[in-house]
């Protein structure tokens, strides 16, 4: 079922690696033009328009925009019992990583008298988008609402779309995930509306300073169209798995995994990295007989058939990390005999996960991690949601009469060197009377 990528007998070279590796093709761009005129629609009426999107697109019309606080209580009393105590027990886990998160403010003294300090204040309001297409994602309102509490955000909306089998109002799981965390603004909508809606506004909805979350490929193009607006934490593209693998590795385990994240979407990447030509033929045979009892084995087949997945043959393990590295998973799995030392060899990966007891859902759902990942090989430049998204720093300069004296000459010699000698002017003029060299001319 997996595809081939033969690379043994070769030293490839990372661009050699860049044309070579199976790798999804979301072309955001070609979306643009049938995105733009509903953000455009949305920047200019606001919430009429958006209504009007959430009709054609999603086939209903909430009662209201904003989900009644009675409705996000209600779905937290009508949850089932075990899905609570899995959301409770993950909230902790993950408040306990994020709130770990949050850097010190700090201050140095660079010259006698002389500080420049760092703060770091949080971002004013937060738009959280959590999907609501193939699947249901509560997991999405964890990831992205507590790390923006631990950053200490004032004000933040979750957007989700509406369900036509829920009277309009986002899906009953999301809602009672939202009333766990404390969140009590909810906006039935989604997506690239959602993202325009936050962005922009209206007279009744206060807009956002940033928009976080994953979401289709409408979405993603929508927060390229925003993103002069209001910031974004990433464009998300379909999601993928790589996994790292010897002949250790257990190939059902592997089998499993592969197909795990194939299931979200069909445009899913699910990419096998070994130096054993037996593990491949056991990870695909298992593939095949494993994928089709799960309840989504249609869309699991039709991902990891295509260009996006398949199988990198390499000579060593000194080769398969290279092609780690250079492939940059959203998230990689490490199965070798010592998968710690391995891990540590990894420099691009949204998120690494070590050995065999530590597979991608756990991830996904309760690890502590967060799951909102860089991908496409993002992972190469940019990390995935925390805390520190929510946050900004602000440098402060505090420098008394006399640590500004003593810098002085190097101020005004870079502000010549630069042609600017106003910026030395501005300088000198609070030690010299500049005025009398000018009557003297």
């Amino acid at each position: 079922m997996l595809s081939i990528t033969d690379l043994r007998g070769q030293t490839p070279t990372t661009a050699q690696l860049r044309r070579a590796l199976p790798r999804g093709a979301a072309d955001v761009d070609s979306m643009i033009p049938t995105v733009r005129p509903v953000v455009e629609d949305v920047r200019d009426r606001g919430e009429a328009a958006a209504h009007e999107y959430s009709e054609r697109f999603d086939g209903v019309r909430p009662a209201s925009l904003r989900v009644p606080a009675e409705v996000i209580e209600q779905a937290l009393e009508t949850l089932e019992s075990d899905v609570r105590r899995a959301l409770e027990a993950s909230i902790g886990r993950i408040r306990a990583f994020h709130a770990a998160q949050k850097p010190k403010d700090l201050t140095v003294e660079v010259v006698d008298g002389g500080f420049v300090s760092e703060k770091w204040v949080p971002i004013g309001r937060v738009g959280l988008y959590v999907p609501g297409g193939n699947a249901v994602y509560p997991s999405s309102v964890l990831m992205n609402v507590i790390p923006a509490q631990e950053a200490g955000v004032d004000s933040l909306v979750v957007s989700s779309p509406p369900q036509a089998d829920n009277d309009g109002w986002p899906n009953q799981t999301i809602l009672a995930a939202c009333a766990l965390l404390g969140v009590t603004e909810v906006w039935a909508v989604g997506g690239a509306q959602a993202v325009a809606l936050m962005s922009y506004g209206d007279e009744n909805l206060e807009p956002v300073d940033m928009v976080t979350g994953p979401g289709n490929i409408f979405v993603t193009a929508a927060k390229r169209l925003c993103r002069s607006v209001v910031g974004i934490d990433s464009e998300a593209g379909p999601t993928e798995i790589a996994v790292l693998a010897d002949a250790s590795a257990d190939p059902v385990a592997v089998a499993y995994d592969l197909i795990s994240q194939a299931e979200h979407d069909v445009m899913a990447a699910s990419v096998l990295i070994t130096d054993s030509e037996e593990l491949a033929n056991a990870v695909n045979t298992e593939i095949d007989r494993r994928y089709g009892v799960t309840l989504n084995a249609d869309r699991v087949r039709e991902a990891l058939e295509g260009d996006q997945s398949g199988t990198v043959l390499v000579d060593d393990l000194d080769t398969a990390v290279q092609v780690a590295n250079a492939y940059a998973a959203e998230h990689l799995e490490v199965h070798t005999v010592d998968a710690a030392a391995v891990a540590g060899r990894i420099k691009n990966a949204g998120a690494i996960f070590v050995g065999t007891y530590s597979p991608v859902p756990l991830g996904d759902y309760s690890a502590g991690s967060n799951h909102v990942l860089p991908t496409s090989g993002t992972a190469r430049h940019s990390s995935g949601l925390s805390t520190h998204t929510f946050l900004k720093s602000i440098h402060v300069v505090d420098y008394s009469e006399a640590a500004l004296k003593d810098v002085s000459a190097d101020v005004i010699a870079l502000a010549d060197a630069e042609r600017l000698p106003a910026h030395g002017e501005a300088i000198r003029a609070r030690f010299e009377d500049l005025t009398a060299g000018e009557s003297n001319a």
